[in-house]
């Protein structure tokens, strides 16, 4: 009897994650490519598959093992007692990728979907001269990928290395409101007041709900992304009356082609027309804070709301596709968002964003910048106003748009240049879009 140990394939830069479900027993039959766990890190959700066909003779995982890249999962024999072919691992199914390694000077990175939910405040400070924590280069990664500043944490290991549970710990504290250190060393940082610790229950009734693991994360990395940037909202409004009597017309040929034509798709095609005019939109600050990196390419983020909390998955090279095409990419990908089968490379790479709540209501709002981007859009709910128009007030549809963005890469002008365009592009749809 030829038995193969299947083990975690390839998960990306993950370690140590959690196994929340086992989907499978001995003597169970599984297909190649069939479910056998689920994972769960960061804000991400994985199913790992079987790399060939044959029956579970044992397993070597439970719920609640944490496991990495080579951790063995189970013994597998193949269909007819031979060897099980090995074959390349599928990607992992998740619900969204770990934020991005963030600049050390520049805004600090969060994949995070744009919320004003609170958090606690951790940063990844630059280390002065001879002052550098102990630990190893992978713990040092971890911790900036979580936003946590080294000097802050006290290491358990030998001579006090910093471990990765010191690290996960230290999170632990601040989600608890534990008092947070200042730096110990050079760097960015900032001294608060512990938090508030009061017993709501004096004061009437209370009920206490666990917060998702995105909304969690989301919450740190949105707080340090509101802290170390240096946000301005540009305020503007577009007539986009012509654009919505084009956009019912076509609605149902989008319909009998299986998708809706939203306003959302005119948004990203729009957007991706701006961006080609003002390039230093569709940038990022480097790691030094010093230089400018300038993209030739246009992914553009837009946040979906899902029972777990914001995502915001993206859509790549805007700038080539037509709306119909953009409109029927966005209904795909916002279905997977809420079904939680987003794939790993559909949260990465974006260079813009959009979050939309003109579905739900408001007439303006900051929107968090999505770092390491230097703007996002902020869109409201539309609605019809009394526009002087031709010598006479007339009723027009009017959208209004708030424009955040980095203060230390674009300027006040460059904004209202870029939302201004932004408005034309939308009235004069026809000439800019179609």
């Amino acid at each position: 009897m030829a038995l193969t140990e299947v083990k975690v394939p390839d998960i990306g830069d993950f370690k140590e994650v959690d196994v929340i479900e086992v989907l499978v027993k001995p003597g169970d039959a599984v297909q190649q490519e069939q479910s056998l766990i689920t994972v769960e890190s960061d804000k991400a959700t994985m199913e790992i598959p079987s790399p060939a066909t044959g029956v579970v003779k044992e397993l070597r995982v439970k719920t609640g093992d944490k496991v990495s890249q080579g951790s063995p999962i189970l013994l597998l024999e193949a269909a007819g007692g031979g060897a099980v072919a090995k074959a390349p691992s599928p990607a992992p199914q998740r619900v969204a990728p770990p934020a991005p390694t963030p600049p050390r000077s520049a805004a600090p990175a969060a994949q995070a979907p744009p919320t004003s939910r609170p958090g606690p405040v951790l940063y990844e400070a630059a280390s002065a001269a001879g002052s550098t924590p102990h630990a190893s280069p992978s713990v040092r990664k971890f911790a900036r990928e979580l936003g946590v500043d080294l000097a802050r944490v006290k290491g358990s290991g030998p001579k006090g290395r910093i471990t990765q549970t010191d690290v996960q710990e230290f999170v632990k504290g601040i989600m608890r409101g534990a008092p947070v250190a200042p730096a110990a060393r050079g760097g960015f940082s900032l001294d608060l007041p512990d938090w508030p610790q009061v017993d709501f229950a004096k004061f009437g009734p209370i009920e206490t709900r666990a917060l998702s693991r995105i909304r969690k994360l989301a919450g740190g990395n949105l707080r340090r992304n509101w802290v170390g940037i240096p946000h301005v909202t540009q305020h503007d409004e577009a007539d986009i009356t012509e654009l919505e009597a084009y956009r019912k017309e076509q609605a149902q040929v989008a319909e009998k082609q299986g998708f809706k034509l939203t306003l959302l798709a005119f948004l990203v095609k729009a957007c991706a027309n701006a961006l080609k005019q003002f390039p230093d939109f569709n940038a990022s600050l480097d790691r030094t804070g010093e230089n400018l990196i300038v993209k030739k390419y246009c992914h553009i983020g837009v946040a979906v709301d899902t029972p777990e909390g914001l995502v915001v998955p993206v859509i790549r090279d805007a700038d080539r596709k037509g709306v119909f095409d953009l409109a029927r990419e966005l209904a795909e990908i916002s279905k997977r968002a809420r079904e939680k089968k987003l794939k790993p490379d559909d949260m990465r790479g974006g260079t813009f964003s959009i979050s939309s709540l003109g579905g739900i209501g408001g007439t303006g709002f900051t929107p968090i910048i999505n770092a390491p981007e230097v703007a996002i859009l902020g869109v409201s709910r539309s609605q019809v106003r009394p526009v002087f128009k031709d010598g006479a007030f007339v009723p027009r549809l009017t959208l209004p748009l708030s424009l955040a963005y980095d203060h230390r890469v674009i300027d006040g002008a460059a904004a209202a240049r870029f939302t201004t365009y932004l408005a034309s592009v939308l009235s004069e749809f026809r000439r800019t879009l179609l």
